[in-house]
């Protein structure tokens, strides 16, 4: 898939929607996809862990029984996942919280996890099914870690922390792993009830989860390629100039690229990234529980 066919899929993806523009709603078909995608994981999840726990409970006692889920709580653990990581970072860099000023995410997403929810069966996970889905993973985490975290940063009524590549690596990284961190912290997801646990990212390898050093990589590709600080034009200058390109010593640095045509650059590589992880997760490539220790989001 070339550049120009993913620019051109996220222009129409990005499009608002009828009947959601009658009402003055900005929301577009990679909204829902997104949100739909996010809550059938989360339930996928919920019920290996149910399974898992039953299973155990055969063999031990001790295991408290598994609590009947409510639907505050599961709506609470995708609003978590989604915004959790937002509602740390945005106090650190003075901005407020997106969910503050607009109720829309919030409501899409409770919705959404109402129809996930209602549905009568979910097939399991499998190579056959996630793969292919990580080409929409790529372009969603894309979405978020190019378009919507930089313009964050940015806003800071700080100027150290506006123009501070650290800061954006920092809220790249807060924002798209926090929110999971925060669940599985608080065991939101499995079956008994609310207790303190170690995240996966604090278990052995856990720190090879792709999640968590894909979302500063990616943002930090994205920065060079667009200039979004000027730290990153030096950046670009220079990994230009190593290349032999016009960014060399004594020549003009390099023109950045456009935000639309980097950002599907970044979805393709991401879209590399998450396929790789499926297939190592699946056993299809290395030795699956050794190479690295993932989450599914």
């Amino acid at each position: 898939m070339s550049l120009q066919h993913s620019v051109l899929l996220y222009q129409y993806a990005l499009t608002p929607l009828a009947p959601f523009t009658w009402f003055g709603l900005q929301i577009s078909s990679l909204d829902l996809v997104a949100s739909f995608r996010l809550c059938y994981v989360l339930r996928q999840l919920r019920e290996n862990l149910r399974d898992e726990h039953a299973k155990r409970r055969t063999t031990d006692s001790k295991l408290p029984p598994a609590e009947d889920r409510s639907f505050v709580r599961d709506a609470l653990t995708v609003l978590a996942v989604v915004y959790g990581g937002e509602a740390v970072a945005a106090p650190l860099l003075g901005v407020p919280t997106s969910f503050m000023f607009s109720g829309v995410g919030p409501l899409l997403y409770i919705l959404t996890q109402a129809l996930v929810d209602a549905l009568p069966a979910l097939p399991p996970m499998g190579p056959y099914t996630e793969l292919p889905l990580s080409f929409l993973d790529g372009h969603t985490r894309a979405m978020l870690v190019c378009t919507l975290v930089p313009p964050v940063v940015l806003r800071s009524p700080l100027p150290e922390v506006a123009n501070s590549p650290w800061a954006l690596l920092l809220a790249s990284f807060i924002v798209t792993n926090g929110g999971f961190f925060i669940t599985n912290l608080v065991s939101f997801l499995h079956p008994t009830p609310l207790t303190l646990t170690t995240p996966a990212e604090l278990q052995p390898y856990g720190w090879t989860t792709t999640d968590l050093w894909s979302a500063p990589l990616v943002t930090a590709i994205y920065a060079t390629l667009t200039h979004v600080q000027p730290f990153w034009a030096d950046v670009h200058a220079v990994l230009a100039g190593i290349l032999g390109g016009p960014g060399a010593v004594g020549m003009d640095k390099i023109a950045p690229l456009d935000p639309e045509t980097a950002r599907s650059a970044c979805a393709l590589v991401l879209a590399v990234f998450f396929g790789t992880r499926t297939a190592t997760k699946f056993g299809l490539i290395g030795q699956r529980g050794v190479v690295e220790k993932i989450k599914t989001n």
